[in-house]
Parts: C-alpha cells; sequence; structure tokens
C-alpha cells in the first residue's frame, strides 16, 4: 500500500467572489441581532413615551435582571439608540431616553409588539399541536 505524502487533487475551483450586493450583511445582522433582542424591544417600547430612570425600567420589564438590564442600555446607548444622562443632585439621578434613531425605530418595535401580543394565542395553540404531533 503507497502511503505517499504527495497532495492529490490539488485543482480546485476559484474562491468565489464576495457578491457586492451582500457585502453589508454582517452590518445588518449585528444590528438585528441589537434591535431583535428581547430586553432591547422591551426597553425601547418603555422608552417609547419618554425618558425613564433605571428603576423605574426594571419595575416595567418584568423579568429583567439589573445585570440584563445594564448591559442592554449599554449596548443600545453604544449603537446610537438611547442617551444617558446624569444630574449632579444626590443621589445622582440618571435618566435613559432614546435618540432620534432610537425614536426612528419605536415605531416598528411598537408595531411587531402589538403583533404579538395580537396574535399570541394562535401562536400557542400551533405551537401546542406541534408538540403534540412530535412528541408521539
Amino acid at each position: 500500500m503507497d502511503t505517499s505524502l504527495t497532495p492529490t487533487h490539488t485543482d480546485l475551483p476559484a474562491a468565489a467572489k464576495p457578491d457586492p450586493d451582500h457585502a453589508d450583511c454582517r452590518g445588518v445582522a449585528s444590528v438585528l441581532s441589537r434591535v431583535g433582542d428581547k430586553w432591547s424591544v422591551f426597553v425601547i417600547m418603555m422608552l417609547g413615551d419618554g425618558p425613564k430612570r433605571f428603576n423605574e425600567l426594571k419595575r416595567m420589564i418584568n423579568g429583567i435582571s439589573q445585570r440584563m438590564l445594564t448591559l442592554t442600555l449599554r449596548g443600545l446607548e453604544r449603537d446610537g439608540l438611547v442617551t444617558r444622562t446624569i444630574f449632579p443632585t444626590i443621589p445622582p439621578r440618571v435618566d435613559y431616553e432614546l435618540t432620534d434613531l432610537g425614536r426612528g425605530l419605536s415605531q416598528p418595535v411598537e408595531a411587531l409588539g402589538k403583533w404579538a401580543m395580537a396574535h399570541l394565542p394562535q401562536i400557542e395553540a400551533a405551537r401546542t399541536q406541534f408538540d403534540q404531533r412530535n412528541d408521539g
């Protein structure tokens, strides 16, 4: 048996060039992962009617931990969707508010939230049917 280390099958096709129409996919995917994150959606919806304090947001968003709210707000601030304003009072007061960019996003996010609420019974029924079909 010949165990030569000479390479074989070296006629490989050239790597396909990236499609210029899809050059922004990674960037768009990173934006969609931020704005499509469930906690980001809730924060954007809660800030839609004006600035809120951290603890006010935490009370309004059922189930979010302090750490997750902090990370979500920081990410939204980094992406230019939320501003953080510190007021020099004792104790210091910090408000979070949507930027113009964030307000532009709040309308589609609110529409998505309303759609989810309106269709929740149908989705839950479909899940139940799927689970019953696939459990047996």
